[in-house]
């Protein structure tokens, strides 16, 4: 999902620590994406109540935020609204990607091969409207604040870091830097190990940071270059050029100066590139959010967990108390600087 940029922009490696006292807007689609793909059965079956319905999701929120607040950082979770209508195709391409692998999956069940079963089932997660109500209801009842995107949440995210409301985005995707995000953090929402498709071995996952001018500078080139660099690869809203990666693009970008000189050289089209350009530099986003902390309401999680979704209810109370204390310590902090809005 989104434009990978991973071969060309500079990261820097960050321990959990490192993020305490700061404000991170979170892609909320995007880690419930996440918690949907991992957390899951060795066959590749997602966890599930007694009723048949996914909690996966509420587990992965559940459990990575009260290790967020236990380190210091503040989660806000950011929705998406209605995606802009150059998506579209990309939508359907993935709903059809998800299927053929929702497909392969059961084949693999069927013959045992439950390494392929996992890794096929991880293709297949789909977020439904149920999925998406129950973790707005659950980050609530937790106390962590949620907003509401018109359009992207990936780039309301982007925006409230642009303006500093909070200290950066966080997603898997590079598409927060062309939505202006100055900072963007990856791997917020995963554990410290990820299992590799089709094999039993795990590699490290490390938080990883990436600064907006920091890779601009690293790559000798402009914001607006940025965009066109990644237009002519494919973005979500278009289609790229055959055989073009990350860095013939930026050898391109470098070499004409944009992407009209770009095409008009190679004698390429890129349909409506410039709408393009606006979806990342003029998209729809909103001043109507609140970042208030509440308190969390420890009697409605458990009630909510193991009463309606049949979590155990030991675990539920030992994660509250781990958030409690976390809550505790921050809102020590913010006594100390007078006002959370003095973290950045």
């Amino acid at each position: 999902m989104g434009v990978n940029l991973s071969e060309i922009v500079p990261t820097d490696i960050l321990a959990l620590e490192a993020l305490s006292g700061k404000r991170i807007a979170i892609d909320a689609y995007n880690a419930i994406y996440q918690f949907l793909s991992v957390i899951r059965q060795p066959d590749g079956t997602p966890l599930m109540d007694s009723k048949g319905r996914i909690t996966s999701h509420l587990a992965g929120l559940l459990y990575r935020n009260a290790n967020l607040l236990e380190a210091g950082i503040l989660p806000i979770y950011v929705f998406d609204g209605v995606p802009p209508e150059m998506k579209n195709q990309t939508i359907l391409e993935r709903s059809e990607r998800r299927s053929r692998a929702k497909k392969e999956w059961e084949d693999a069940l069927r013959s045992g091969d439950y390494a392929t079963a996992f890794s096929k089932a991880t293709q297949s997660t789909r977020i439904t409207n149920e999925i998406v109500a129950s973790s707005r209801v659950l980050l609530t009842y937790l106390g962590i604040p949620t907003v509401q995107a018109p359009e992207e949440g990936e780039a309301q995210a982007a925006y409230m870091a642009s303006k500093g409301d909070v200290w950066a985005a966080s997603s898997q995707d590079f598409d927060s830097l062309l939505f202006g995000a100055p900072r963007l953090v990856r791997n917020l929402t995963l554990t410290s190990k990820r299992k590799l498709p089709g094999r039993e071995d795990f590699k490290e996952v490390n938080i990883e940071l990436i600064e907006l001018q920091k890779t601009l500078g690293h790559l000798g080139i402009s914001y607006d270059q940025l965009i066109d660099l990644c237009i002519l690869m494919g973005t979500d809203y278009n289609e790229g050029l055959f055989g073009i990666g990350p860095k013939k693009a930026l050898k391109l970008i470098k070499d004409y100066g944009n992407l009209e000189t770009v095409l008009k050289t190679i004698n390429a089209d890129i349909p409506k590139y410039d709408a393009v350009r606006r979806i990342f530099k003029d998209f729809e986003k909103t001043d109507q959010y609140s970042i208030e902390v509440k308190e969390t309401e420890k009697v409605k999680v458990i009630e909510f967990l193991c009463e309606e979704y049949d979590f155990s209810r030991n675990r539920v109370e030992n994660a509250l108390l781990k958030i409690e204390a976390a809550w505790t310590k921050i809102k020590g902090q913010q006594h100390r600087q007078q006002s959370l809005d003095l973290w950045i």
